[in-house]
């Protein structure tokens, strides 16, 4: 895929993606350094928004920004000749000005945990693949302080890094038709948790107690990207009693 104008920088490409939105490619490599860019830009964008700026969307290589074309063509202070010129124009200009910081803001976050047994069927399933008891499995899964990468898949869901690569497992061959909402999932070299009851291919080893999305909510996902993540564990009674 070829960026639809020559608006290439040091920090990303820009592609058109709709009449309504584009998409600021950073790279392809997911990395500490890449969720940082992503991040710093997205809060910046955000911060400094341009006439008929709706929301952008991150993810591990990409932030798709869509917009009100209706605004953006009327915006006489946003140089170009079309939407997307006009929007690409004001993001390069973004980045390129040194003055101009985000505010961020990352915060350590405690995901309270009831692993196996019916909130995490699986976990003996993958204890048994890497050679490796239970309770090692639920010491190396709780003992990594994780980076949340990205939110995506349905509103809520957070795909963490920094999990041990002994616990890298495939996804099941066979997905369920439905995972409860709250379930605690590794795939490959990623953990997740899924906020909402849905199908997924993830193996299970663990369940929270914590709503991970509430449209009803100030801010609807308890997660975002750049936030860190510890897992404690908690035994049934703390599950069944935990209150959030």
């Amino acid at each position: 895929m070829q960026p639809l104008t020559d608006s290439t920088n040091k920090v990303f490409t820009a592609y058109y993606l709709s009449e309504h939105a584009l998409t600021l490619e950073f790279g392809h490599e997911i990395s500490e350094d890449m969720l940082q860019k992503i991040t710093g830009f997205n809060i910046l964008i955000n911060q400094n928004p341009f006439p008929g700026f709706r929301t952008s969307v991150p993810a591990y290589g990409t932030i798709s920004v869509f917009y009100d074309p209706i605004k953006v063509i009327q915006a006489d202070d946003l140089p170009g000749v079309d939407c997307y010129e006009k929007v690409s124009n004001y993001l390069n200009q973004l980045s390129d000005d040194s003055e101009i910081q985000p505010n961020t803001s990352s915060i350590l976050i405690t995901i309270p945990t009831c692993y196996g047994g019916e909130y995490g069927e699986d976990l003996e399933e993958v204890a048994a693949l890497h050679h490796l008891s239970t309770n090692e499995v639920i010491n190396l899964h709780s003992s990594a302080i994780y980076k949340v990468y990205m939110i995506g898949f349905v509103p809520g869901f957070a795909y963490l890094g920094g999990m041990s690569a002994q616990l890298a497992t495939p996804r099941k061959p066979t997905p369920r038709k439905i995972i409860p909402a709250g379930s605690v999932g590794i795939a490959g070299m990623q953990t997740g948790i899924y906020p909402l009851a849905t199908p997924g291919g993830w193996q299970l080893i663990g369940r929270t107690p914590l709503t991970l999305f509430d449209a009803t909510r100030t801010q609807p996902t308890l997660l975002k990207a750049g936030d860190q993540v510890v897992f404690k564990p908690i035994d049934h009674h703390q599950f069944e009693n935990y209150r959030d």
